[in-house]
């Protein structure tokens, strides 16, 4: 009996270890549970805030005229971001984040960011822990950029209060592009395009100096030959540019649907008036009238006597209009001016209203289906209720043809093509809505150079 007494009562004492053991392995593990989840929500903010960090590095590199302010803008934005995003002591921790790399290579930026954070542990002590450590390393690529910037100069934005806000907001605009790498070219037109600021070749950077000095001078007069500033904008990236960045883009700002084009058009009049190409223009509120002729590399230069009439009706000086759009080469045959039977109907090549109007749409709408097959991303910013009344011979909405050509989802269905890329087209109403819709473009822009 006591050898049996004596074998439970180490029986018991060996149950007891067993316990006590077991315990500890099972707050060891309830420790890992707690610890690591702690550890799950402090590294989830962590990639959070760094991923966060370098995006904002990407958007704050454009600014500043050489590569050392670049950098520290970046940092400086990086950092800011950062501290904004991981809030000191965030769930007992203590953090400790690295200057932000910033890297220029041919072009593109590359944007990099590690961060640490170290938290003391609770029941994980137990096996002999007594801090948590995670980190968490971002990196942001800014690719290159290529953009032609387009803005309207007609008359009809010369109404008190435009001008100046049309100047501003594009001088902001050019405000948000990294002035070392990202490649711009600016042009202005109404009747005519003039080309402000070509771009370098393959040379990277533009110059913003002389881009604010040019639009700070525009005056706002003519008519709207959207084709002829389309076309340069498409030349420029395609022509100028032999060696084209990663993201090409075309900013397109018009008040209104087109109602000119350019080509070689057959007068009556022999000599001058036949031997260059000019710019032709119906009036959307003159049914009936066609204006001309007028130099397509000015703003608004009317042709001397004998190339216009008296009462600047020029449809009974001109005796046709070529079959294809052929203002830069009499032998390019590349967009027809008709026949055509869609979007709209082309039938003959006599320059009635109709016909002109027409035409001018059709132009703008192939030119910018032309550009985003090859790539590039158009983007449109419409200004003033013209845009949204009916207008031109078959009352068309002005913003559908700017909705077609930046390809948006919700342009008409003729339109939206989703193999191609989608660009972005905003409404400005009054002045006020400029800033904001310049603001949409940029950071558009920039989202997808990321």
């Amino acid at each position: 009996m006591k050898t049996t007494a004596a074998f439970r009562r180490r029986q018991r004492g060996s149950v007891s270890i067993i316990v006590a053991v077991s315990l500890i392995a099972l707050l060891g593990i309830l420790g890992l549970a707690v610890d690591s989840g702690l550890g799950y929500m402090i590294k989830a903010r962590l990639d959070a805030a760094t991923d966060g960090a370098v995006i904002a590095a990407g958007e704050a590199v454009t600014r500043g005229s050489n590569q050392t302010e670049q950098t520290n803008n970046a940092q400086q934005a990086a950092t800011a971001f950062f501290a904004a995003n991981y809030p000191a002591g965030f769930l007992g921790s203590s953090v400790t984040a690295g200057t932000p790399s910033i890297v220029f290579n041919a072009g593109t930026v590359t944007i990099g960011m590690t961060a640490q954070a170290s938290v003391p542990v609770s029941l994980m002590k137990i096996l002999g822990f007594n801090v948590l450590n995670v980190s968490a390393t971002s990196q942001a690529i800014r690719k290159t950029l290529d953009m032609a910037f387009v803005i309207d100069n007609t008359g009809s934005l010369n109404d008190p209060g435009v001008p100046a806000a049309v100047r501003s907001n594009a001088v902001a605009f050019l405000n948000n592009f990294d002035v070392t790498n990202d490649r711009v070219a600016l042009m202005h037109f109404a009747y005519g395009t003039v080309i402000d600021v070509p771009f370098k070749g393959n040379a990277r950077g533009f110059d913003r100096a002389t881009m604010t000095a040019d639009i700070n001078k525009y005056t706002f007069a003519g008519s709207t030959n959207s084709a002829e500033a389309l076309w340069n904008a498409r030349n420029q990236l395609n022509t100028v540019i032999t060696q084209p960045s990663s993201l090409r883009v075309i900013v397109f700002f018009s008040d209104g649907a087109p109602n000119s084009f350019s080509s070689y058009i057959t007068t009556n009049k022999s000599g001058s008036c036949d031997a260059n190409a000019t710019t032709i223009a119906s009036d959307d509120n003159l049914t009936g009238h066609v204006s001309g002729l007028y130099s397509l590399s000015a703003l608004n230069q009317q042709l001397k006597s004998p190339c216009y009439t008296a009462n600047n009706d020029s449809t009974r000086l001109i005796t046709a209009m070529p079959p294809w759009y052929n203002a830069h080469d009499k032998n390019e045959q590349i967009f027809p001016i008709w026949p055509v039977s869609a979007p709209r109907v082309v039938s003959t090549g006599d320059p009635t209203y109709v016909n002109v109007n027409r035409v001018s749409r059709n132009l703008l709408e192939a030119m910018a289906a032309a550009a985003r097959a090859e790539g590039t991303y158009v983007f449109t910013l419409g200004y003033g209720d013209k845009l949204v009344q009916p207008a031109g011979p078959d009352n068309e909405i002005g913003q559908d043809v700017l909705k077609c050509m930046a390809n948006t989802a919700d342009s008409l269905s003729r339109c939206y093509n989703p193999k191609q890329p989608v660009g972005v087209y905003c409404y400005a109403a009054t002045p006020a809505d400029l800033k904001p819709c310049f603001s949409q473009l940029a950071s558009q822009i920039l989202r997808i150079s990321k």
